[in-house]
């Protein structure tokens, strides 16, 4: 007699879970795999930047040029070949303040990925519940919603970050006091939160108003279920694929947005780390000594490269018919 599980085994169902379908067809994609773990590594980086700069022994912030005025030569530059590489000195030491550049590196991915990711989680929420609740009213609220989120789309992004900023920042700091760090760093997130949760809003609008329609709504309407346990018992988990689709993408724009702003001096300024902020420094000294740029640089090119093709990966993984 066959004694094998059958389809309504609970251990049938888990194998056949779309869940765990799209984690198979994921751990078979040799490059969204790669990605994951470099990925991951960044992350670990940015949450064990003391530990590891403690055990390093050097700190973003201290001048050791002006401790050591032998680092630099008469013009300010490394004395060392590679911008200062060394044992000591693993990534070499940024020109003109001395600053280390592999500690200086170790706090800006911390800075960069923390702002990006809170903005992420922000957006996203915004975007589900925005976006949900307009399809599942419709009507009115629907018809306004869809207009605000035309309005936003229509906008020059990056030109309003750069405007709205310096407004933000305004609304709490006089014109003639500096602004507080965290400050810079709130102020970021509201803004990228602020003009980035349209596009996601817009695709879950559409994705409701098509489910709103189906049996298992209108079932759920007819046993007198509440909205709130129709958008959350119902409408909730078939939504899951677009938004880990989209959250996976809107991260690294996020970092390559972030990036830009500090680099263009709206956003983190130093001497605060942040990859926009070495990118800057090190687009004054680019000509004479490529090597503070090239490390910030080179990073966050990985960084971003890996999360897109992570993102592409779990898109095909959740979605296998979006394969090209």
């Amino acid at each position: 007699m066959d004694k094998s599980p059958s389809p309504s085994t609970p251990k049938g169902n888990e194998s056949r879970s779309p869940g765990r379908l799209a984690w198979n067809r994921f751990k078979r994609d040799r490059t969204g795999v790669i990605s994951a773990y470099i990925v991951i590594f960044f992350f670990v980086i940015a949450l064990a930047a003391p530990l590891i700069a403690k055990l390093y022994g050097k700190d973003p912030y201290t001048t050791y040029a002006s401790q050591r005025p032998e680092l630099l030569n008469a013009f300010s530059y490394p004395a060392g070949p590679n911008g200062g590489m060394s044992g000591e000195f693993w990534f070499g030491i940024e020109p003109q303040l001395g600053r280390d550049v592999f500690s200086f590196l170790l706090y800006a991915i911390r800075t960069s990925l923390g702002i990006a990711l809170a903005a992420t989680l922000l957006t996203v929420m915004l975007g589900v519940i925005i976006g949900v609740t307009a399809g599942y009213l419709g009507g009115k609220t629907d018809y306004l919603v869809g207009r605000v989120i035309d309005i936003l789309l229509s906008f020059p992004s990056t030109l309003f970050f750069i405007a709205f900023m310096p407004v933000v920042y305004g609304l709490f700091v006089a014109p003639d006091e500096e602004i507080p760090t965290w400050l810079r760093a709130t102020g970021l997130i509201i803004v990228l939160a602020a003009f980035g949760w349209a596009s996601i809003a817009r695709l879950l609008r559409g994705q409701v108003l098509g489910l709103r329609e189906r049996e298992f709504v209108e079932a759920a309407k007819v046993t007198g279920a509440s909205p709130r346990r129709i958008v959350f018992k119902e409408l909730l988990p078939n939504l899951w694929t677009p938004i880990i689709i989209q959250s996976t993408l809107m991260l690294p724009a996020f970092v390559t947005i972030e990036a830009g702003l500090a680099f263009l001096g709206v956003g983190m300024i130093d001497p605060t780390p942040d990859w926009g902020v070495m990118i800057q420094r090190g687009a004054m000294f680019y000509t004479e000594d490529i090597t503070f740029m090239l490390f910030p640089g080179l990073s966050m090119v990985i960084f971003v490269l890996a999360f897109n093709l992570l993102g592409d990966s779990v898109r095909d993984a959740l979605d296998p018919k979006s394969k090209r």
